[in-house]
């Protein structure tokens, strides 16, 4: 033990430098990350509205939210549709695009990365808003009335029917952000003589070197992009508070996260938005487990 501890205090040592680098984001991350999902465990079985001290409740947080709160129930067949339409169709869209964009010159493959990269990290939503505008001057409403589609205007963002098919819309348009750069660098990394050795034991096509060579040799940003992925498909909430309101019609578009969010800043109930985040954090674990599992032989 006393050896292990010394060697790796060595490694430290010998790359301190390294860590020094790291060592803000590490300390952010530690504070405003680890600290709080540490803290939310032990809060999950308490009543604690931030004035008043914790009051030790044991599993009743629990037991409500699966017994009498209707909404949350509600919230999870709402994130389960959205984070198995969102997740896979964004993930696959990420990796499509950078595929496409890796085999463009450098200068406009640059030029792309830029373009869709940027809705991830714009506000955007003014823009959607226009699009789909419940009135005659909404793009959409007025493209579908223009060609006879529709005879009235629909009323996207308040609609119960349409109002979570449009935030799916929005959320895949701006899912564009850390794991398709990830992928990007993937492909920009690749060694390209694995190319043309692959090409000599009789690889003929562009499928096959995506198949049996660039997809083995990405493996740990695969596996990067893929957490990403999972994690904003399972805490999405902005995109719907934005766009179709905070509640949304008939909670339609009522996310897990969306629900911890009115009862830890709207309601100050923060014992049971704990409760609630313990049970979203504990989905997205058996999502990443279930992701590593199928990623794994990619990670030697």
């Amino acid at each position: 033990m006393k050896q292990e501890c010394r060697r790796v205090g060595n490694r430290i040592w010998k790359n301190r430098e390294s860590y020094l680098m790291l060592a803000p984001f590490m300390l952010i991350f530690l504070m405003f990350t680890i600290v709080p999902v540490v803290i939310s465990l032990p809060m999950g079985f308490t009543d604690f509205d931030i004035v008043q001290p914790p009051r030790y409740v044991g599993l009743s947080n629990y037991a409500t939210l699966f017994l009498n709160d209707t909404i949350f129930i509600k919230s999870i067949r709402v994130t389960l549709v959205f984070a198995f339409v969102t997740g896979p169709v964004s993930y696959v869209l990420c990796f499509l695009l950078a595929w496409l964009i890796n085999e463009l010159p450098k200068r406009i493959a640059d030029l792309f990365t830029i373009i869709f990269y940027a809705p991830s990290l714009a506000n955007i939503f003014t823009v959607w808003q226009l699009i789909f505008s419940g009135d005659t001057y909404g793009y959409l409403n007025a493209f579908l009335l223009d060609w006879g589609i529709i005879t009235s205007p629909v009323q996207w963002l308040t609609d119960g029917r349409y109002v979570l098919w449009v935030v799916i819309v929005v959320q895949l348009w701006v899912s564009l952000g850390t794991g398709f750069l990830a992928l990007r660098a993937g492909f920009q990394n690749i060694d390209r003589s694995q190319y043309e050795a692959g090409a000599i034991e009789g690889i003929s096509n562009r499928w096959q070197e995506l198949i049996y060579i660039t997809i083995p040799s990405m493996g740990p940003q695969l596996m990067f992009a893929a957490v990403m992925q999972i994690v904003g498909s399972f805490t999405a909430g902005t995109v719907a508070q934005n766009l179709v309101g905070f509640p949304s019609t008939d909670y339609q578009a009522h996310t897990i996260m969306t629900h911890a969010y009115d009862y830890g800043w709207v309601r100050y109930e923060m014992g049971y938005a704990s409760a609630i985040c313990m049970i979203l954090f504990l989905a997205m674990l058996l999502c990443n487990r279930f992701i590593s599992k199928a990623l794994g032989r990619y990670m030697d």
